[in-house]
């Protein structure tokens, strides 16, 4: 799938706010038939794996699903998959060509007990669901909390890696989804515009600076890396899902273009090429004003403003 930048712009200029809303109510729809799957698929397992890469909208869109469920009278529980990262360890830590720290990897997370974990869900057995503590980048047991799912409870568990063969191998009735900005902008001539994996980008740079106080030059240092880390650990593995939503709304880079284009503008011209190719096609694009954009929509992950920040 792709949009038009023509039909972008025109539903921009004439009417933003409906533009926002008929974006919100597009994927609201996507969140709605995915639920309904999962709901028929309850009685083979208790357990739902959602993977994607970074920039996706896992977390806002694992949290829609886990509504919709609940207003369908099934009990549902949304858990991060950073929380079972292992405590790093210098020398068991794996590592990228460079020597350095590969957090992309599947095996930074404790992946026998993630397995473990599930298979008691669909038994009826209480876990434990470690915390990751970053700052000090260790798991802690103490602040880890309890969990067991009743005959319609599910639980769903979001991370970069939840449909790798190693996880999705041990726990085939796991009902799987797989999240990404799967659309590009195109020129009024059908030529590409607006790539995108710039939506993505341009999410993440915008989210590392709102809720991190991270600079442009930060996320893009990063960027390469993350990428790798995709062609290596994730899209390999997207076949497994059951489910592939596509994330990139109408209005994404849109939304973005406030935030993103004063972000990119600050840094040296000419230093990355693609933030050139970006501000180019940005060029083309008119921005969304943030106060169009619904306050659960999938955009405010990126931007702030969600309901579900502090989830």
């Amino acid at each position: 799938m792709s949009y038009s930048v023509k039909r972008i712009n025109e539903a921009i200029r004439s009417d933003p706010a409906a533009f926002a809303q008929e974006c919100d109510e597009r994927f609201a729809k996507k969140v709605e038939h995915a639920a309904g799957k999962i709901a028929e698929h309850r009685a083979e397992s208790h357990v739902i794996l959602l993977s994607g890469p970074s920039g996706s909208g896992k977390t806002t869109t694992a949290l829609k699903i886990e509504e919709k469920l609940e207003e369908m009278g099934i009990e549902t529980h949304t858990i991060s998959m950073d929380d079972y990262f292992n405590t790093l360890d210098p020398e068991t830590v794996p590592r990228n060509r460079e020597g350095a720290v590969d957090y992309e990897s599947p095996f930074c997370l404790d992946i026998q007990l993630l397995n473990r974990h599930f298979a008691m869900l669909d038994r009826g057995e209480v876990i434990y669901v470690p915390k990751y503590e970053f700052a000090r980048q260790m798991r802690s047991d103490i602040l880890s909390r309890p969990m067991r799912l009743g005959k319609d409870e599910m639980a769903i568990f979001e991370g970069i890696h939840a449909l790798n063969d190693i996880i999705v191998g041990k726990n085939p009735k796991a009902f799987k989804l797989y999240i990404a900005a799967r659309s590009d902008i195109l020129n009024e001539d059908g030529s590409l515009l607006f790539d995108k994996s710039w939506i993505r980008l341009c999410r993440r740079l915008v989210r590392d600076f709102k809720f991190r106080g991270s600079d442009a030059s930060f996320t893009l240092k990063m960027w390469e890396n993350v990428r790798r880390g995709e062609r290596l650990y994730i899209s390999p593995y997207k076949e497994n899902a059951d489910i592939m939503f596509d994330s990139s709304l109408a209005l994404s880079a849109s939304a973005l273009k406030p935030f993103a284009v004063p972000l990119l503008e600050k840094l040296p011209r000419g230093k990355y090429p693609v933030v050139e190719d970006i501000l180019r096609a940005y060029e083309k694009i008119e921005p969304l004003e943030e106060k169009y954009i619904p306050a659960r929509s999938l955009s405010r992950e990126f931007i702030g403003g969600s309901p579900y920040d502090n989830h």
